[in-house]
């Protein structure tokens, strides 16, 4: 076997998981340095070894040994390696080693120390599978990878009910998601004979268009799960409930991306079933569904919760309008600043005794300054104002879309605003006007290990999206197209990108003022803030009552049917009625056979003497 540097890559962090799950009781904190040490280690490989011969025009597709054989299937574990991969790879180790550093401090007294490091390298090695695989069997181990990984993190604080509840929400609407996947998977080895993304899409042109929209439209249903995307999204903002580096690498660098990415790996496929549009849709309106209610959420958390479904949303309308470049390029700019903004919600919470209600903060820019500045530089980007690095990303998928369907545009340009809204309503709330916490409390600036990578990662949240520059024709794009990677198919440009940039940056300047107008300018009284919603507020507040609407028409259903008739018909009735049926059949024979069975030599001899008379009488008298 030859060593690669992909093999390598992969090689760290799986050797991180096995020292600290086999020692790491033993090792104590310094897991965390050997789990940091090993995502640093494939961090500079990702850079060297990877990334800048990709750029140069090195490719790679290797397989490893077959791994599976049955009849005519054939499965190899092979890696394949392009721009599309690399810039993956290098988002997930960048991203992820800074939550690793972070994590030491973060949760250096939490007794699952250990266990913690663990699952953090295991849930990069598995989205490195995810991304790295020449072959969609492979794809969906790291997929099924990064689904474990979450359900063991989201719910790692096992003794809470709430973090056991939203870790099995995650996991049980993800396995809906992954059903449609699975399904896709068969019919493409129906179809195609193979998992090999090479062989697949070379032969995809000779598929009937019935069999290709059949596959990707499964395929898409396992991106909405994983991605959370309507009406699949209700487990990611529970998700919360896990500490909140977890939250960072989930939303950031991990598990939520998947879906993107998998599409854009398919984008040959979907090109010729001609569903784009579909993916768009779901998209654009997951964008603004998500957008509507983190305007009124006062959970600090999950309000970029719903700020990451938002985004996807986005990423979801890029790539669906055929524009792959600009969807991987703000999925790449969306991971520094979201993983830097859940980081700075961390160190928020470090320095208010893990208070999440904003409501209940104020005043905190002068109590935590660096994390002030930093969360402000993230929220910037967001908020999509240039030169900072969401502006680039995000107006290059408005613009594909205005170019293919003016509608999706329009929608995405008025969420663009909402975002900008209700993430300047977070800082106005959590950082500026008077304090309203507690007395007892006593904010403070989180510790150097959790400060320096709230620094170095503010950078590349402001900075990265400079490589977008030229929209379609910039250099991002054209590293993508030169291996592979169409981007946007624009048949007449009606409308230059300048002049859809004015509108976007004035709605985001727009909502930003807007939301100084209302709780920035003004003392915001406690009262007045927890005062009880009504009307629309009211519902946006409950979520739409989407959780409550699912477990009356399908969570207590499903319960009536297993209580009432699979447990006590099914099971009960039938099941154990015929086991205690053939019980009772055999006390019975047996009590009629303990009448002759008495222990008692005379009763035996009575019986034999009864029994030779019977035998002596039917052959003298009868016969």
């Amino acid at each position: 076997m030859t060593v690669t540097p992909v093999l390598l890559l992969l090689l760290f962090p799986f050797i991180g998981v096995i020292i600290n799950g086999f020692f790491g009781s033993r090792l104590g904190k310094i897991t965390g340095v050997i789990g940091t040490l090993a995502i640093a280690a494939s961090w500079l490989i990702a850079i060297f070894a990877i990334f800048l011969p990709v750029v140069g025009g090195a490719q790679l597709d290797q397989d490893l040994y077959e791994w599976i054989r049955s009849g005519t299937l054939s499965v190899s574990i092979g890696f394949h390696i392009d721009a599309l991969a690399a810039v993956m790879i290098l988002v997930v180790t960048t991203v992820s080693l800074f939550i690793h550093i972070y994590s030491i401090g973060y949760m250096r007294d939490d007794p699952g120390f250990f266990r913690f490091f663990t699952y953090l390298n295991l849930f990069v090695f598995a989205m490195l599978i995810l991304v790295t695989a020449n072959n969609y069997l492979m794809m969906f181990v790291g997929w099924e990878g990064v689904g474990l990984c979450s359900y063991l993190l989201i719910g790692f604080w096992y003794e809470r009910k709430s973090a056991i509840d939203a870790g099995k929400k995650a996991f049980i609407v993800n396995r809906i998601g992954d059903f449609g996947f699975l399904l896709g998977l068969f019919t493409i080895f129906a179809a195609f004979g193979t998992f090999r993304f090479e062989e697949i899409f070379a032969d995809a042109a000779m598929q009937s268009s019935g069999v290709l929209v059949a596959i990707t439209l499964l395929l898409f249903v396992g991106a909405i799960g994983k991605s959370a995307q309507i009406p699949l999204y209700v487990w990611l903002p529970d998700a919360m409930e896990g500490p909140t580096p977890v939250s960072s690498l989930i939303h950031a660098a991990t598990m939520v991306t998947a879906g993107v990415y998998m599409i854009a790996r398919s984008a040959p496929l979907f090109d010729l079933a001609h569903v784009g549009l579909v993916v768009a849709w779901v998209g654009i309106l997951t964008a603004f569904f998500a957008a509507t209610m983190a305007l009124v959420n006062n959970d600090l958390k999950r309000v970029l919760a719903y700020s990451t479904v938002s985004q996807l949303g986005y990423m979801f309308a890029g790539v669906g309008v055929g524009a792959y470049a600009a969807g991987i390029f703000h999925l790449m700019t969306h991971a520094f600043f979201k993983g830097l903004m859940f980081l700075t919600a961390g160190s928020v919470m470090h320095g208010m005794d893990d208070e999440l209600d904003m409501r209940k903060m104020g005043g905190l820019r002068s109590k935590m300054p660096i994390t002030f500045w930093t969360f402000l530089v993230g929220a910037i980007a967001i908020a999509g104002i240039p030169p900072f690095s969401g502006f680039w990303s995000k107006d290059e998928i408005l613009y594909s879309a205005f170019q293919q369907q003016h509608l999706i545009w329009a929608i995405g340009l008025v969420t663009a605003g909402l975002t900008a809204f209700y993430m300047f309503r977070l800082i106005f709330m959590t950082f500026f006007g008077e304090p309203r916490y507690e007395e007892s409390v006593h904010p403070h600036e989180s510790p150097p290990v959790m400060t320096i990578p709230l620094i170095l990662l503010a950078i590349p949240a402001a900075l990265i999206g400079l490589v977008g520059i030229g929209g379609h024709n910039g250099w991002f794009a054209r590293l993508l197209a030169s291996h592979g990677d169409r981007g946007v198919e624009v048949a007449t440009e009606s409308v230059s990108a300048l002049a859809l940039m004015i509108p976007s940056v004035l709605v985001a300047l727009f909502g930003i003022v807007l939301a100084y107008a209302i709780y920035g300018a003004h003392k915001l009284p406690i009262l007045k803030l927890m005062a009880p919603p009504t009307g629309l507020k009211k519902l946006l507040v409950n979520r739409y009552y989407v959780d409550e609407i699912y477990d009356a028409s399908i969570i207590q259903p499903i319960q009536f049917i297993s209580k009432y008739v699979l447990w006590k018909v099914v099971d009960v009735g039938i099941i154990d009625g015929m086991v205690n049926l053939i019980g009772w059949l055999v006390r019975g024979i047996g009590s009629l056979l303990r009448l002759f069975q008495t222990g008692r030599v005379q009763a035996y001899a009575l019986s034999v003497i009864i029994g030779i008379t019977v035998i002596l009488g039917y052959y003298l008298l009868l016969r």
